[in-house]
């Protein structure tokens, strides 16, 4: 390691911040000694805010139908070859009340833009999991919608939500999204979100095609300006059936830096060790959460439907991947040093705002 990559890990330590140039040199010019300060000095923070707790989401992909074609997803409305299923809203609640039974006291419902979830009926799922788990924090990750509907799912009692904004470069997004998406509407869904009230996480794919450090440095500066209380980070990974199947997939390499750097951006941040780690490597979880990652979200879905939601190919979607599997999961924990915790684990820096009515 440089004395000059030493000095900005030192500088973003105190600060929390780095001009984006910076940023981008710290992103092109690390080693693996680079790694291994930035990886401790996470653990420090994320110590100091969480203790040695792993906070555990119940997943429940409710569906893998999707209007949009974005280019890299296997999902994506032009897959003649995806498989695509719903849920019903009793199948939905058949999870959550799975989940807790086990233990589980937040609920993520992720799914492609799926038409058929209307403010109507997704309001009415909303309602349902609160009213028969009242302690419990549901978070949504259905993608852009207008701010009505925004509004009328936090009204139903929504805490959360979850949309990547995958790039902060507008040409960079336009070459991942078909041209009927935009960055601009994406980044008014994320304000719209923060400015009604929700616990808001953003994200991206690490190693994307054509990502360069200095997108990656912009990605970097929007994470740290706009303060989200979640930040969702995996690998990229292609699918078979996308225009990008012959991409190299984003390394586990980079993706556990960018963890330990958002880690020093944002002490407070939910920061998940995701599933894409856990497909890249066999320890790809453990490896994130010792890098400064907090949150582990094993899959609630019906057995039936888990290797239907495809995003990219090989995905886990059994065994350990699975929230039947907790004492697996503890089991993988518990060696390096943290527990799995089933409470709600809002952000600290978190404090929900009066529903608008």
């Amino acid at each position: 390691m440089t004395e000059r990559i030493r000095e900005l890990i030192r500088k973003l330590e105190r600060e929390r911040s780095l001009p984006e140039a910076e940023y981008a040199e710290l992103v092109r010019d690390r080693d693996e000694e680079a790694a291994e300060l930035l990886a401790a000095l996470a653990a420090e923070k994320r110590k100091a805010v969480f203790g040695n707790a792993v906070y555990i989401r119940g997943l429940i992909e409710i569906s893998s139908i999707c209007k949009n074609n974005c280019l890299y997803c296997g999902i994506r409305q032009g897959n003649p070859c995806a498989e695509r299923y719903r849920l019903t809203a009793e199948e939905i609640l058949a999870c959550a009340n799975e989940g807790a039974g086990l233990g589980f006291r937040t609920f993520v419902l992720q799914g492609g833009e799926d038409p058929y979830y209307t403010d109507e009926r997704l309001s009415g799922i909303v309602r349902a999991i609160k009213e028969r788990h009242p302690d419990c924090a549901v978070t949504l990750s259905m993608g852009e919608r207008s701010r009505e509907s925004y509004e009328a799912l936090y009204v139903a009692g929504a805490d959360r939500y979850l949309l990547r904004h995958e790039t902060a470069d507008p040409g960079h997004y336009a070459l991942l999204h078909p041209r009927e998406m935009s960055f601009e509407n994406r980044m008014r869904c994320l304000r719209d979100l923060k400015e009604l009230g929700y616990q808001t996480g953003t994200g991206i794919m690490v190693g994307s095609p054509y990502q360069t450090p200095e997108i990656l440095a912009k990605d970097l500066k929007f994470i740290e300006t706009f303060r989200p209380e979640m930040c969702g980070i995996g690998p990229f990974i292609p699918h078979r059936h996308t225009c990008f199947r012959d991409e190299p997939a984003g390394t586990l390499e980079l993706t556990l830096f960018l963890l330990s750097v958002i880690r020093l951006i944002l002490p407070e941040v939910l920061l998940p060790a995701t599933t894409a780690l856990g497909t890249i490597h066999p320890r790809g979880r453990e490896l994130g959460i010792l890098a400064g990652a907090n949150v582990v979200m094993p899959n609630l879905s019906p057995v039936g439907v888990r290797k239907k939601y495809e995003l990219y190919d090989n995905k886990i979607c059994t065994g350990e991947e699975s929230a039947q599997c907790r004492d697996c999961l503890e089991a993988r924990m518990r060696p390096i040093g943290y527990r799995l915790v089933t409470d709600r684990g809002d952000a600290p820096v978190w404090k929900r705002e009066p529903a608008r009515t």
